[in-house]
Formats: structure tokens, C-alpha cells, sequence
């Protein structure tokens, strides 16, 4: 297939990978965004996933109060030298994740989908079971219809897996622009944690 320039520069920025390498996974993936950062990052070629692995000890605590102060969020978010957590743009990324945080229209509540235990996802799985069990389709399809449940799960309680409310496109998730400083940086970037606070609200146990 032909490789739009559009692109290969919107895979650019969100991997940080090479042009060719881009215009490559892209036709693979049939010019699907999504799929040709998960081939960049299985092959090992996205910049973000080569530096994934390196210790991330430096960072910030970030807050946001969301207006009305009604609302507030405390991120910790690391990088690998204080040089750059003392960056200003840098410190615009905590900003932003703790003030997306606060105003997401679903709450995360985790950071990644690995952080949800496994009793949550086999609990969401037997829910979505039922639900598809009504339909009268035969059981592999049951099966597809349970793990796209669990996909839209993901997508709306880990925060990493977000929709970033200020792309009005939103078509970045959080894990993108923690990509793109990841590359522009030339160091890992971790999203540790994360508490939000709303008033009256009980955390739970």
C-alpha cells in the first residue's frame, strides 16, 4: 500500500522511530496507527521501547486542583537524571497528567493494565460472558465479544490507556505523550502513581 506522509509523522512522533521503519510497519498494519506501534515496539524499533527497561530514579511529584477545588491529584513520575526532571517541559508533562487526572471523564483508577488484579479482569470476564451468552452466538465469538469488553475496560480505567483530554482530536492516549518525551528526551519516562482526591469521597480500601 502507499504510505501517507501524514502518517508516518504522526507514528514519528508518537515512537520516535525512523522514517523508514515507520513507512515499513505502517503497510504492514495497513495503515493502522495503533497496530504499527505495537509491530515498532514488538520488533524492538520504537525509541520509547528500547529505553523501557532503563532505571527511571529521578522525577517529580505533580498536583492539580481542579476548579472549585472540589477536585485534586498527586502524580509521581520519573525520569533517569535530574537533569531532565528539572526540564520545564518535563514538569509540563506532570502538569498535564495530573491535571488530565482530575478532569477525565472516567476516573482512572489504575496505571496500566497490568496493575488490574486478576480476581478485577476474571470478575469483568464472567460479567461480559453473561452479557454475550444472551446473544445466542456461538462460543468463539462469545470469546471476541469478552476480550473487546475487556479491551474498552482497559481503555477507561487505566489511565495509561486514556484518551488524553487535551488532543481534541483524541486520538492521543496518555501512553503516547509519554512516548514522545520518552524519544525526545533520549531517556525512560515511568508513570509511578497516581491518588485523586474528590471531596466527600471515600477511597476505597
Amino acid at each position: 500500500m502507499e504510505v501517507e506522509a501524514t502518517l508516518v509523522k504522526e507514528l514519528r512522533e508518537k515512537t520516535g522511530a525512523g522514517i523508514m521503519d515507520c513507512k515499513r510497519v505502517i503497510a504492514e498494519a495497513d495503515g493502522d496507527i495503533e497496530k504499527a506501534i505495537d509491530i515498532l515496539r514488538k520488533k524492538g524499533l520504537s525509541a520509547a521501547a528500547k529505553k523501557a527497561d532503563r532505571v527511571a530514579a529521578e522525577g517529580a511529584v505533580g498536583s492539580y486542583i481542579h476548579a472549585g477545588a472540589k477536585i485534586g491529584v498527586l502524580v509521581e513520575i520519573n525520569c533517569e537524571t535530574d537533569f531532565v526532571a528539572r526540564n520545564e517541559e518535563f514538569k509540563e508533562l506532570v502538569r498535564d497528567i495530573a491535571m488530565h487526572i482530575a478532569g477525565a471523564g472516567i476516573p482512572p483508577m489504575y496505571v496500566k493494565r497490568e496493575d488490574v488484579p486478576a480476581d478485577v479482569i476474571e470478575k469483568e470476564k464472567d460479567i461480559y460472558r453473561a452479557q454475550a451468552k444472551e446473544t445466542g452466538k456461538p462460543a468463539n465469538v462469545i470469546e471476541k465479544i469478552v476480550e473487546g469488553k475487556l479491551d474498552k475496560f482497559f481503555a477507561d480505567f487505566c489511565l495509561m490507556e486514556q484518551a488524553f483530554i487535551k488532543d481534541p482530536e483524541g486520538k492521543l492516549k496518555i501512553k503516547d505523550i509519554v512516548s514522545q518525551k520518552i524519544a525526545k528526551f533520549g531517556e525512560n519516562i515511568v508513570l509511578r502513581r497516581f491518588i485523586r482526591f474528590k471531596l466527600g469521597e471515600i477511597a476505597p480500601k
